[in-house]
Formats: C-alpha cells, sequence, structure tokens
C-alpha cells in the first residue's frame, strides 16, 4: 500500500518518509510523526490504517538530519539506544522536516496531523507554529505541558495514559487549565505507549477508545 519517498525542508535539507494512499479518491491527509523509534513498522502500520479510512498518510523521517533511515523496535536495548535522539531535540528542524510533509500532501485536501510519544509532542506544536493544517492529534507527548502556553491555531485533540511514568497526571491538568478549548483525554491504568501493539506497554481497551475518537476527530475536522 505504501511507499518510500523523498521530502525537502525549506531549508534544503532532503529526507525521507514513507506515504500510503487510499484506494479510492481522498479524503484529504494525514500527516504522521513517529516515535523515538523512527519511521517503523508501527508508524507505517498506522499511516496503512489512515490510507484503508480514506486518507493521504505520510510519515517523515524526522532523524534523519542525526541518523538517515535510523528505526528500530521496542527491546530495552533498542529503548534505551533510541533515547539519545532525544537528549537534546532540535525542535526547529523536526518542525521544519513536518512542514515539508504538509506542503507534499497540500493539493489532496485538508490536513491533519497525529503524533505518538515525541511525535505527540511535535504534533502540538505544529498546531501552534505551522500552517496547512486542519486539526491536530497527540497521543502521550511528553513535551506538551512545556508548550502548553502557545494555543493552537486548529482544533486539537490529546490523549494520555494515566499510568504513565513519564508524564505525570498533574502535567496533564496543567494542559488542560492552559488550554481548556483542547480535547483531552486520560486513559485509566493505560501506560505510555499503550497505541502501540508492539510495545510492552500495548492496552488494547484504551487504544480501541483512542483510536476511533481520533478518526472521528479528523472526520469532523478534515471536509472540504
Amino acid at each position: 500500500m505504501g511507499q518510500d519517498i523523498k521530502l525537502t525542508a525549506s531549508d534544503g535539507f532532503e529526507l525521507g518518509a514513507y506515504r500510503a494512499d487510499p484506494a479510492g479518491a481522498p479524503n484529504g491527509a494525514v500527516v504522521v510523526i513517529q516515535e523515538i523509534f523512527g519511521v517503523n513498522h508501527h508508524i507505517r502500520s498506522v499511516c496503512d490504517r489512515l490510507a484503508t479510512e480514506g486518507y493521504v498518510a505520510i510519515a517523515p523521517s524526522i532523524f534523519d538530519r542525526i541518523e538517515p533511515h535510523f528505526q528500530c523496535g521496542y527491546s530495552a536495548d533498542e529503548i534505551a539506544n533510541a533515547r539519545k535522539f532525544v537528549a537534546n531535540p532540535d525542535w526547529a528542524a523536526m518542525l521544519r522536516d513536518t512542514q515539508a510533509a504538509i506542503e507534499a500532501v497540500k493539493s489532496v485536501g485538508p490536513i491533519g496531523i497525529i503524533g505518538f510519544c515525541l511525535g505527540g509532542s511535535i504534533a502540538y506544536a505544529a498546531a501552534t507554529k505551522l500552517t496547512g493544517l486542519s486539526a491536530a492529534v497527540g497521543y502521550y507527548g511528553g513535551a506538551v505541558v512545556r508548550f502548553a502556553d502557545d494555543k493552537p491555531t486548529v482544533p486539537t485533540q490529546l490523549h494520555f495514559g494515566e499510568k504513565d511514568s513519564g508524564i505525570p497526571l498533574s502535567d496533564v491538568e496543567t494542559i488542560k487549565s492552559k488550554r481548556p478549548e483542547v480535547e483531552v483525554f486520560i486513559y485509566p491504568n493505560a501506560q505510555h505507549g499503550f497505541h502501540c501493539d508492539e510495545r510492552a506497554s500495548y492496552d488494547k481497551a484504551s487504544a480501541d477508545i483512542a483510536w476511533p475518537r481520533s478518526l472521528a476527530f479528523f472526520a469532523k475536522h478534515l471536509r472540504r
């Protein structure tokens, strides 16, 4: 269903991406922002799932500036290695690369963005700083609380796990108090990464609620 493509950011940097297209005429497009594990099997499967829902889905490889083509799984060693990418994240560069993905699908129709983990934070930042979006969805973005003073310019929906050891509920409450216009959902007993069925922290009950909520949000806001 999908294919590897190249994107060019505003500063001329060329990065990779994965793009999945629906079988018929698209309803719009969704930019998918990775976890710290790269545009791996899980992120590609998210793109493929969105394509079956009628969206062109595109996932830019936002670590290509550091380590081209990086992707990994979810073993303890792989997780520890992947954390090096967020020791000192270059948010501006990752947003430039996200904007490049938006530009690549702007002819398709209205565009949403969805991100997970690091990507959840980028999705929120994109909603406040980038152009061309109509809706944003973020899953367990740990840096969202740092960006919460910035108001999204498009409808935004956020998902958090109640038992996320890296994102205390006090952070989620701060986000809710600063951004009452943002839809925020907390999933009881869910940990960080609860949406990813390849991670030990996968929580099917929570994922089966959160994903339809995300799709309904896009269906509402990605209208021509």
